[in-house]
């Protein structure tokens, strides 16, 4: 897949998200760097908890402005997200960039059907007709193969299955052609057949289109089968990135290891998994040093009284820890995760 040399599509620049209350602040994201090139899918992997789904909703303005702090610098095809207002941000959402949510039928209206949905998106930035904007929308339904288009356009969405719902979801979000589309753990509300069905539609429709897409999800095989980089998060922080090739097959950072130990796959029989031990740290009041020390089995005193830096590994290539057996001697901390 060809991808454009010019600026990214995405700059992220030290993105830090406080939720901030009366009683206590939440550091759910801390010292984000990543970018994202036009025509290319970026993973974003972690438990729940890790700040995968905050920093999306950072990039879309769609966090409560009233307690949420929200410092760094955020650029999508070189407009600054964190400066647009009013009119500006409501033709920014939809129009360069969307997002697909994980459960649908939270998200889509239950009093107006799925047709009607969708050509107000449509109408509402590109200013056409009703009747065209119908038009649009049967177009989009046949795109993502929902079966029987011109009767499902007239379903609300609690007549539709989970499936035709995050079809219908995908439709919405790329009704206005966006060069970006987050999604957030679309696939996770869906049985297995479903789920791969969706996935291949989606990179399918993400390649003919040349959409960036950053994917957040906390399962691995659906980053392999989607990704072309992968970032792995904790407590809030991108801990190690890479081609999805490198971080899945050869992992650097001791969480990266622990993820895929505790992955079931086909050779597992008659074996126990492995699992993380202990509990993701309070967001609330994060450790001085290593967030994942109290679970990391080579942590030592070093560990947990350091933040560890980036060291850059090879190219696009970080992983943030001290205890790397094969860091190359002349690594040096660098501030950025070049995923360019």
């Amino acid at each position: 897949m060809s991808m454009e040399t010019s600026a990214p599509l995405v700059s992220v620049t030290d993105l830090n998200v406080k939720f901030v209350s009366r009683e206590s602040t939440v550091n759910a994201v801390n010292d984000v760097n990543l970018t994202v090139n036009h025509g290319e899918v970026l993973c974003i992997i972690g438990e729940s908890g890790s700040g995968k789904s905050v920093s999306m909703r950072a990039l879309m303005r769609l966090l409560p402005e009233r307690r949420t702090k929200i410092t760094g610098k955020l650029e999508v095809d070189g407009q600054d997200v964190l400066a647009l207002k009013g009119k500006e941000l409501s033709a920014f959402r939809g129009g360069k960039a969307a997002m697909i949510f994980q459960e649908p039928m939270t998200a889509l209206d239950p009093v107006f059907t799925i047709g009607n949905q969708i050509a107000e998106t449509v109408c509402r930035h590109e200013g056409c007709s009703k009747e065209d904007g119908l038009a649009r929308a049967l177009e989009l339904l046949e795109l993502v193969k929902v079966p029987s288009a011109a009767r499902r356009l007239k379903a609300y969405p609690h007549e539709l299955s989970g499936g035709l719902r995050q079809r219908a979801m995908i439709a919405l979000a790329l009704s206005c052609r966006p060069k970006l589309l987050l999604a957030d753990e679309p696939t996770t509300a869906l049985d297995a057949t479903v789920q791969i069905q969706v996935l291949i539609l989606m990179r399918k429709l993400q390649q003919e289109m040349g959409m960036g897409m950053i994917f957040v999800t906390h399962d691995l095989g659906v980053a392999a089968e989607i990704a072309d980089r992968v970032a792995v998060m904790y407590a809030g922080r991108i801990v190690e990135s890479g081609t999805v090739q490198e971080v899945l097959t050869d992992p650097k950072h001791p969480y990266t290891k622990g993820m895929l130990s505790s992955t079931v796959h086909g050779n597992m029989r008659g074996k126990d998994i492995e699992a993380i031990p202990g509990s993701p740290p309070d967001l609330r009041s994060l450790p001085t040093g290593c967030s994942f020390a109290p679970r990391c089995p080579k942590a030592d005193d070093g560990c947990r009284g350091q933040l560890p830096p980036e060291v850059t590994l090879g190219p696009g290539r970080i992983a943030r820890c001290l205890k790397l057996d094969d860091a190359p001697p002349a690594a040096k901390p660098e501030r950025e995760t070049a995923l360019a």
